[in-house]
């Protein structure tokens, strides 16, 4: 079943809170067209899915939402958006983690900043994601967080996250920010950086802080990530005795678990993702 409930909007690409975007993309973002045949899409049967709106302090904001048609109190996880935000890859993710019997919920959260999903260009795309701070996207997780303990749907006492790229480094940044977190699984997010008003922080920043453990999954052979930041990540987890882990898949390039692009490496997306599955039950998000 489809559900979808968007915003009004006063003026065309603008609402009349202010923001950019009001309802999600449909389809795949223009980017990253067109797609490979390795695409994996997920079927809705049995599914309840489809766009949602989040309040926040300052105005609502689209997210997709997937869970099982019967039941409640599911296990929650939160999927955060890789750079080309949350396109037809990301909502397909919600519905595989939905086939397992959880509520999953992917936030837009570039609503305020611009619609990156319109963009043909990584230059324009990054010029928006510049632009988003870190502060807000906390807070904009917080609100999916309420918005689904509101539902009844879930229950996030079961709390898990997962992110892509852009989203990898937010699910670092995001165990050591939220207190009801369980786990985390972070793909190939960024790891250091330098600081500024919107980023003050980076993941190797807050190693020894994060309140909920963390899984990283890296390719070794990341041009954008290269192999140093991830070896001073898991030395820095080490000095801090931290329960997070990483783990580097050999000859492997960024973005491996995205099926829709040419980066796509099936055996690594796979072990990945049974890899997440594992953790998310050791530490109770199941």
């Amino acid at each position: 079943m489809e559900q979808n409930q968007g915003d009004e909007r006063s003026a065309p690409g603008m609402t009349r809170r202010g923001f950019m975007v009001s309802t999600l993309a449909v389809g795949f973002a223009l980017a990253v067209r067109p797609v490979t045949a390795e695409t994996i899409t997920t079927e809705t049967g049995g599914l309840t899915t489809g766009d949602v709106s989040i309040p926040t302090g300052d105005g609502d904001i689209p997210a997709y939402r997937a869970m099982p048609s019967q039941g409640r109190s599911f296990p929650v996880v939160l999927v955060v958006q890789e750079i080309f935000g949350v396109h037809e890859h990301i909502k397909d993710v919600c519905r595989r983690f939905a086939r397992l019997g959880y509520l999953a919920i992917a936030p837009e959260l570039y609503a305020r900043q611009g619609d990156v999903s319109k963009l043909s260009g990584i230059d324009e795309i990054r010029k928006v994601v510049s632009r988003v701070p870190d502060a807000q996207v906390m807070a904009d997780l917080d609100a999916a967080v309420a918005w689904v303990k509101a539902s009844g749907d879930g229950n996030i006492k079961k709390l898990g996250i997962t992110g892509f790229c852009w989203g990898g480094r937010i699910v670092w940044l995001y165990a050591a920010h939220s207190r009801q977190l369980k786990a985390g699984v972070a793909w190939y997010g960024r790891l250091v950086g330098n600081s500024s008003e919107l980023q003050p922080k980076h993941p190797i920043d807050v190693a020894g802080s994060v309140n909920a453990p963390v899984l990283g999954l890296y390719g070794g052979s990341d041009q954008g990530i290269p192999l140093d930041t991830v070896e001073r990540m898991q030395t820095a987890l080490k000095a801090a005795n931290s329960p997070s882990h990483v783990v580097v898949y050999p000859d492997t390039p960024h973005a491996f678990f995205a099926d829709y692009r040419p980066s796509y490496r099936k055996e690594q997306a796979e072990d990945g993702w049974n890899r997440l599955r594992e953790w998310f039950k050791q530490l109770g998000v199941v």
